[in-house]
């Protein structure tokens, strides 16, 4: 099977295109590197079936001519982390909304090809009902609070893909990503785990935003490739959207006192007011985000692999290899 992997040089994507290809599918990566990385593909140079574009994905006429090649889409590419957002609400928004509406045009006119669209748990916003299911209402805050851009934008891009399958019979898979986390994610953006990961291995305080009492889920990254291989393998996840995330719930308190653990560090937490965190306004927060799984694991037999205390010792493993030389790493 031939896969066209938007946003693949990316921390999620990056692992798609490794166990692809470990399945002995063939990928061709389609990536700007605005937020993904070179790095992250560089142990798979030379591995037959790989093919990288370096490109946007609001490029319609370079969209179109990749989709002549390949059988399936999986589109991850995206602006991504709160900070980002907030920074460059303009770029995020555009690339969101009209990204996906060339990957969407281009899949439907080059025989109506399988998209597995990565949508996000940002979209049930205050919603206060947890677990989350996939019917729940979506309740986002005011459009005066650019924290909310991201969340309508994604939203917008699955009522997109569902008219293309309801409409002209395009075959989509929407699913909304719960805090994946794991080897190979920045701290860059605002991403929580591998920020508090590198502030204790520096000996750093953790900086938690707020009180710390919000609550989390997170999954680790080898946990949600599996099910999105699962899904775009299944059938019956046609026209479906569908929850990807752990239901291991862990406060942000929570999670900084057990990387500083696991680290060995004696690093300290450092709380940091909202408006101290984000002085350029416009944030709110939630503070539970919990996943309901059921429908993914009746859809394609899913199930967790990893617990959360694993996901950060991989974690702190990985961010502490990226401060070693590769010479001292092979000793």
């Amino acid at each position: 099977m031939r896969y066209l992997v938007t946003g693949g040089s990316g921390f999620i994507g990056s692992h798609v295109v490794e166990a692809l290809l470990a399945r002995q599918d063939q990928v061709l990566v389609l990536d700007d590197l605005s937020t993904g990385s070179s790095a992250n593909l560089a142990h798979l140079d030379g591995r037959p079936g790989l093919e990288i574009a370096h490109g946007s994905v609001c490029d319609q006429v370079l969209v179109d001519e990749l989709c002549l090649r390949v059988d399936r889409i999986i589109h991850l590419a995206a602006a991504v982390g709160v900070r980002r957002i907030l920074e460059r609400q303009v770029n995020s928004i555009v690339t969101n909304l009209h990204g996906t509406e060339v990957v969407l045009r281009a899949a439907h006119a080059h025989g109506r090809m399988p998209v597995f669209y990565a949508s996000t748990s940002e979209v049930y916003g205050k919603q206060d009902q947890v677990p989350f299911r996939e019917d729940l209402d979506s309740v986002l805050g005011a459009s005066a609070l650019h924290r909310w851009s991201y969340a309508c934008s994604k939203l917008m891009d699955e009522f997109l893909a569902l008219a293309y399958h309801r409409e002209r019979k395009l075959p989509v898979i929407v699913a909304r990503f719960f805090n994946v986390t794991g080897p190979r994610q920045s701290p860059h953006y605002g991403m929580v785990l591998p920020r508090f990961c590198e502030a204790a291995i520096a000996g750093r305080p953790l900086e938690v935003h707020g009180d710390g009492q919000q609550a989390r889920c997170f999954l680790h990254v080898s946990d949600a490739v599996t099910a999105i291989t699962s899904l775009i393998d299944s059938p019956q996840a046609i026209g479906q959207v569908v929850n990807i995330g752990s239901s291991e719930e862990v406060t942000i308190t929570g999670l900084a006192e057990q990387v500083i653990t696991a680290a060995g560090s004696r690093s300290t937490l450092a709380y940091v007011p909202y408006e101290q965190a984000f002085p350029q306004g416009g944030f709110e927060d939630m503070r539970r985000r919990i996943p309901d799984v059921t429908k993914l694991q009746r859809l394609t037999g899913w199930s967790q692999q990893h617990d959360l205390a694993s996901t950060i010792t991989e974690s702190i493993r990985w961010c502490r290899d990226q401060k070693t030389p590769a010479a001292d790493r092979a000793r």
